[in-house]
C-alpha cells in the first residue's frame, strides 16, 4: 500500500472512531452524576415507595444495572400536605444537602378537603412556591411531579379539582425553569382505557399497586434523561426481581 493511501485510510478509521465516541457521548443523557444524592419529598405514596416494588428500589435497580452510583433518600410521610412538607423541609430534605429533590405533593391537599383538613389552592400555591424556592436557594436541582389521580375515575370531583393544582405546578415549573414530570398525564393515558383488573394501578384509588409504582419510576427516570435502552435493561430486572405482573 502506498504511503498516501495508507495515511488516508488511517484518517478514515480515526474519523469513524471519533464518530462512534460522539454517538456514545450523545446517548449518555442521564442527568444524575455518580455520587449525587436524590431526596424524594412526598406523602404516603412516596413513603410506601421504599417497599421492594416501590419506585425508589426500582430507580436504584435502574442505576445499578446501568452503572450509575447514586444515593436515594425517602422523605415521604403518610397524610402529609404542602403545609406539613414545608414545615419539615429543613429537617427531612435540606439537611441532606441533596443534589436533586423530587417533590410530590397535592393528593392530600385535595383529598382531605372532604373532611375539612385539606389545603385550598391559594395556600397550596404559596406553600409549593416556598418549597421550590428554598430548595433552589440551597443549590438543589428539582423535578416537580404532578399529583397522581384520586380514584381511578378521571371525572371524579377530586380529579377535577386536582387538575387545577397540577396546572399550577406546571406554571410553577415553567416560571422557575425546573423539570416537570407529568405523572397525572401518564396515569390518564392508562385510565382512558376501560378499567379491568389487568390495568388497575392502585389498591384503593390512591395508593399504588406494583404496576402503579412501576409507571411512576419509568416516568421519573425519563424526566432524568434515561434512554430507551437503559429503561429496557432495567425493566427486565424489574420483572425478575419485583414480580411486576401483579
Amino acid at each position: 500500500m502506498k504511503p498516501r493511501i495508507r495515511y488516508i485510510g488511517m484518517l478514515m478509521i480515526c474519523a469513524a472512531m471519533f464518530s462512534m465516541m460522539d454517538s456514545t457521548a450523545a446517548q449518555q443523557t442521564f442527568m444524575v452524576k455518580d455520587g449525587e444524592t436524590i431526596v424524594f419529598l412526598g406523602d404516603s405514596i412516596t413513603q410506601g415507595a421504599s417497599r421492594p416494588e416501590g419506585f425508589i428500589p426500582l430507580i436504584n435497580l435502574f442505576c445499578g444495572v446501568n452503572g450509575y452510583e447514586v444515593k436515594t433518600i425517602n422523605a415521604g410521610i403518610g397524610g402529609h400536605k404542602s403545609s406539613d412538607m414545608l414545615a419539615r423541609l429543613d429537617r427531612d430534605v435540606l439537611k441532606h444537602n441533596p443534589d436533586w429533590v423530587f417533590i410530590s405533593c397535592g393528593v392530600n391537599d385535595v383529598w382531605h378537603q372532604a373532611r375539612w383538613e385539606g389545603i385550598y389552592l391559594p395556600d397550596y400555591k404559596r406553600n409549593m412556591a416556598e418549597i421550590v424556592d428554598r430548595c433552589l436557594k440551597a443549590g438543589a436541582k428539582i423535578i416537580l411531579l404532578t399529583s397522581t389521580p384520586i380514584y381511578e375515575n378521571l371525572n371524579s370531583e377530586e380529579n377535577k379539582k386536582l387538575r387545577t393544582y397540577n396546572d399550577f405546578l406546571k406554571t410553577l415549573a415553567k416560571s422557575r425553569g425546573i423539570i416537570l414530570c407529568d405523572l397525572f398525564a401518564a396515569f390518564e393515558k392508562i385510565y382512558e382505557v376501560k378499567m379491568t383488573d389487568e390495568n388497575l394501578m392502585t389498591t384503593d384509588g390512591v395508593h399504588m399497586k406494583p404496576r402503579g409504582y412501576r409507571l411512576m419510576a419509568r416516568e421519573m427516570l425519563k424526566a432524568l434523561g434515561a434512554s430507551g435502552r437503559e429503561l429496557a435493561l432495567a425493566e427486565n430486572r424489574w420483572e425478575l426481581v419485583n414480580n411486576m405482573q401483579k
